[in-house]
């Protein structure tokens, strides 16, 4: 764009560029709501309490301030959870969705300055000579030098900071979005390989049944050939080994899904050694205890669970969004602003008789829209009450997790004990009632049933470890924890 305007005086002195700096420092208004955050919609106490039997409150680490590493201490689950925190692809989706926020924060507060270019040109034109009465075509020439400033709009209304202040909203939503699903991913990835212990147990329970059920079974058919015995007894001992041997292949396949499962929250083929280690590793039974973990007050998830603190950052944003609905109202002002130099000659551009300027505001007023930034500013209203079910909704949703999980605490530790000493009491009948059997003092029905109760109290007391545990992950999750790689003590077991 030529800075050389017809009809201006050439030896008007030139537009300070201070001008602009001076419309950089005025300072607008806010339209955005004052915020307050929403009541506690929940109880100010969990049900029951939240310490266990016997710990002393003092004695336990808040969820938040234990590090992954520091709660989770089994170093195969250790090595497991670091590879899935740098290759699983929704932690990674969720990191980007973080970077993309940020930058369109930038994008939206660079609105708020203007956009200053350098700008040189050279105009050639030829004019025939009929035009304007001349007798002969006329060729010019202009060359131009200058910064300028085009359509920068002031913020005197705020509508620009509101935006600004939304994108910065979603961009710490994002943020803390991304934290909740690292937790998520970590208690995933520990309840996976939880489970795949605990099926790796069933399916040995399970072999251990069919080798028990077959020297049974053969002993059945020698006693049966030799007329000690009768083949229904051949027949029930059948029965009871092939359903054995069908609990075999159904925990061989569940150990091998429980396998790709782990493979895909992993999200990368697991290294060879990591497979040896965890063929190596021992059962359920060789897990080390979690540490006890203190609920606190409702109240304190508002800070320390990263789904709560995104709802919050999103109710923010749309409250800001309201501010930049309510500026539509107002007028806009926006400024073009050119500076420079402009001759017909290269040699005489930067003199100073050829300086060149052009400022020119603009002022536009809303007058009639036909009820359109109304309705923008009712949409925008009704956005901030739905954030604000959203953000109840997730304090309401947490606190359940947490409730679920106090009220299962201590009620699977004393119902794994008690599955324990029914399956030590089911152990030592099947003994005995196998021995009376071998004598010949007893029938073979005896025994089918003690097998089968040992049987049946063996998987389920590996089931019932397997909750005890996993609701362990599932309170150290709720609580908060998980996004931290070391906590600043030590973990208390």
């Amino acid at each position: 764009m030529s800075l050389l305007t017809p009809g201006r005086r050439p030896d008007m002195r030139p537009l300070p560029l201070t001008i602009i700096t001076l419309a950089i420092s005025m300072g607008g208004c806010s339209l955005v709501p004052d915020y307050q955050r929403p009541a506690l919609p929940v109880a100010a106490n969990w049900p029951g309490g939240s310490v266990a039997a016997g710990v002393k409150p003092a004695d336990m680490i808040p969820a938040a301030d234990v590090g992954w590493r520091d709660f989770f201490i089994d170093p195969v689950m250790r090595e497991l959870i670091a590879l899935s925190l740098a290759n699983n692809r929704d932690l990674r989706v969720a990191v980007l969705n973080v970077a993309q926020a940020q930058a369109q924060y930038r994008s939206d507060r660079a609105s708020l300055f203007p956009t200053i270019d350098a700008t040189s040109g050279l105009q050639w034109s030829r004019t025939p000579g009929d035009v304007y009465g001349s007798t002969s075509a006329t060729t010019m020439r202009e060359y131009s030098v200058g910064l300028g400033a085009v359509n920068w709009e002031l913020d005197l209304f705020g509508r620009i900071r509101s935006q600004a202040q939304q994108a910065q909203e979603t961009y710490l939503s994002d943020a803390a979005t991304r934290l909740s699903t690292q937790i998520s991913l970590i208690a995933q990835v520990a309840s996976a390989y939880l489970t795949w212990l605990a099926d790796r147990d069933a399916l040995a329970v399970s072999q251990n049944t069919v080798k028990a059920q077959g020297d049974s079974l053969r002993l059945t058919k020698l006693k049966a050939s030799q007329g000690s015995d009768n083949a229904l007894n051949v027949a029930q001992a059948e029965t009871t080994l092939h359903t054995a041997e069908a609990s075999v292949a159904q925990y061989t396949r569940q150990v091998a899904q429980d396998m790709d499962q782990l493979v895909l929250l992993v999200g990368a083929p697991l290294p060879d050694l990591l497979v040896k280690r965890m063929n190596a590793a021992g059962g359920l039974s060789s897990q080390s205890r979690f540490p006890q973990l203190p609920a606190g007050l409702p109240a304190n998830l508002l800070e320390r669970r990263p789904d709560i603190v995104a709802a919050e950052h999103t109710l923010l944003g749309a409250n800001a969004n309201i501010g930049a609905a309510r500026a539509a109202f107002f007028p806009s002002i926006t400024l073009t602003a050119n500076n420079g130099t402009a001759s017909s000659s290269v040699g005489r551009l930067f003199s100073k008789a050829h300086g060149a300027w052009l400022f020119e505001p603009n002022i536009s007023v809303p007058i009639f829209d036909a009820g359109q930034n109304l309705a923008n500013l009712d949409i925008a209203k009704i956005e901030e009450r739905t954030e604000v079910a959203n953000y109840e909704k997730a304090i309401q949703s947490a606190f359940r997790d947490v409730a679920d999980a106090l009220a299962a605490r201590g009620a699977y530790v004393k119902q794994v004990a008690a599955e324990q000493a029914l399956v030590d009491a089911n152990a030592l009948y099947y003994h005995l009632s196998d021995m009376r059997f071998r004598a010949g003092a007893d029938t073979y029905l005896n025994v089918l049933i003690a097998q089968n109760a040992l049987f049946s109290a063996q998987l389920t007391l590996i089931s019932l470890k397997l909750a005890a545990m996993q609701n362990s992950v599932t309170l150290y999750k709720a609580l908060g924890g998980g996004w931290r790689e070391h906590s600043s003590q030590a973990a208390v077991n």
